[in-house]
């Protein structure tokens, strides 16, 4: 796979992941409701946390749909795109629950892998991935997600450097 398609691939994961941060920083707590509906597991702790909301998995959508046909990708492996990293971010928050860690609190490899992985997995056919692409993407995604973190904190755009 040619460096062009790679960077297409790691453009649509990052949409797909940074359109729900960009949507809470635009809209604050408007139309911010938990997908877990507050609900708590039997080890008191909550199904996925305060911050997984649906107004976040709807722009993640819709703004991986649209950056896909931009990218000449046609809109449906925007959706698709979309709708794993959201399922890989999802299952991090479960699991974060779990371990007993805060909503937004940092837990490296977990906060990156399966919100990169899973969309690469999702597409590998569609988009012509092997083995080896879905390890650069995922990680390129990881270290750059990791990198543009800290830059985001230090504008000020981010509360925490993680």
């Amino acid at each position: 796979m040619h460096w062009f398609e790679l960077g297409r691939v790691l453009i649509l994961v990052t949409v797909a992941n940074g359109a729900p941060v960009i949507a809470s920083k635009a809209l604050g707590e408007f139309v911010s409701q938990p997908i877990d509906f507050g609900t708590f597991m039997f080890d008191g702790r909550p199904l996925l946390g305060p911050s997984k909301t649906f107004r976040g998995v709807l722009c993640s959508l819709g703004a991986t749909a649209i950056a896909a046909a931009i990218l000449n990708l046609g809109w449906e492996i925007g959706i698709a795109v979309a709708c794993a990293a959201m399922a890989g971010d999802l299952l991090s928050s479960f699991l974060k629950r779990r371990f007993g860690l805060p909503a937004s609190a940092r837990a490296t490899g977990l906060d990156q892998i399966p919100e990169s992985l899973l969309p690469c997995i999702i597409s590998a056919n569609r988009l012509g991935l092997g083995i080896l692409d879905i390890l650069m993407v995922t990680s390129t995604f990881f270290v750059g997600e990791i990198v543009l973190s800290l830059i985001l904190y230090r504008l000020h755009l981010r509360r925490r450097p993680y």
